[in-house]
């Protein structure tokens, strides 16, 4: 029987979704024969006794994400995000050249030191990147510190402002859409499908506006009606970052796919596994065996019980939560997800 450790904090369980998707987890687990915990950041001394860590908290490399992900790292323990991913996707310059030198289709980017912004150079980049331009501080998540630009006078004004927090900021070709797709892949295979849909208020996920957060609405998607071009895109993007699990984020227009960020820790709360009710269960199967199905030969061996398989929490007692009933197969499942609180 092995050991998963669910690395959590007070922020994790402060979200309702997220404690739902957690506990979810957990009981997938169990019915799948493992034992499985909650870890804290308290708790980091636990962290050599497991079998696998999965880390259900905002990564960063400044906080204890990354110590966790680092002791397990130490020990030889599988652990999702691991070390590198998190470093990687925590800074957008060193994503992007990662997606660069893998080839990824994304939108024309251009990377700004401080000490060469002026007037000049932002004419240039205007002319030669276009009209709007997207400026991004690179560390930014949930669709902070990203702002649309228009006029030279606008650029100034926001870069000098991101040139508070880092030396180096991204500058972007605009491109229009009104969704993104959220491909989630783990181990270079696709998770799961879903649309962003775009506030019409504003061009990203989440903004305010007039002093009120606006959330994108999140739709689940099944595989056979996502675009293959589109699975096969996220699976290089985050083949290009690592092995892990990632949620890539692709725009459509006319008729072209960019990839306009890998993240890692990606949501999982937000209703990705309408059509995708397996997918827990190939996020541990990857962790405990390294093989994202080798989970269906895990249970097949498992005796089934009263409630389908072993245990209250059983595959059988979780059909009606994880494979949700209601929903034709072919049918888009839509949610309204709050990042705020990730």
């Amino acid at each position: 029987m092995s050991k998963l450790g669910i690395f959590v904090n007070r922020q994790t369980l402060s979200s309702s979704e997220q404690l739902t998707a957690v506990v979810k987890c957990r009981d997938v687990a169990e019915s799948m024969g493992h034992t499985a915990e909650f870890i804290f950041p308290v708790d980091m001394k636990k962290i050599p006794k497991l079998d696998a860590l999965f880390i259900r908290a905002n990564t960063d490399p400044m906080n204890t994400t990354y110590v966790a992900a680092r002791i397990a790292q130490m020990y030889g323990i599988p652990v999702i995000d691991d070390p590198s991913s998190i470093q990687i996707c925590a800074d957008k310059i060193n994503m992007y050249m990662h997606l660069m030198k893998n080839n990824v289709s994304m939108p024309r980017t251009k990377f700004l030191k401080k000490k060469e912004l002026d007037e000049g150079l932002a004419e240039d980049l205007f002319e030669e990147l276009g009209t709007p331009l997207v400026l991004k501080e690179p560390s930014t998540s949930f669709s902070a510190r990203v702002e649309k630009v228009s006029t030279v006078d606008e650029l100034l004004k926001i870069a000098r402002r991101f040139f508070k927090l880092s030396d180096w900021i991204v500058v972007q070709e605009y491109i229009e859409s009104r969704f993104d797709w959220r491909v989630g892949v783990i181990n270079g295979q696709l998770l799961y499908a879903c649309r962003y849909i775009i506030p019409s208020e504003t061009f990203k996920i989440q903004a305010s506006v007039n002093g009120h957060i606006v959330y994108c609405d999140v739709e689940s998607v099944p595989a056979d009606q996502v675009p293959p071009e589109v699975i096969e895109l996220g699976r290089q993007a985050g083949n290009a970052i690592g092995n892990g699990l990632y949620g890539v984020d692709i725009k459509e227009s006319n008729g072209k796919l960019y990839v306009i960020e890998v993240n890692d820790n990606p949501s999982l709360e937000g209703g990705e596994d309408a059509h995708y009710p397996d997918m827990f269960q190939k996020i541990i199967s990857y962790l405990m065996t390294g093989d994202v199905d080798n989970y269906a030969d895990e249970l097949s061996h498992k005796a089934p019980g009263p409630h389908g398989f072993e245990g209250e929490y059983g595959l059988g007692a979780a059909a009606g939560i994880s494979s949700p009933s209601a929903l034709a197969e072919n049918e888009v499942y839509s949610y309204k997800i709050d990042f705020s609180e990730r």
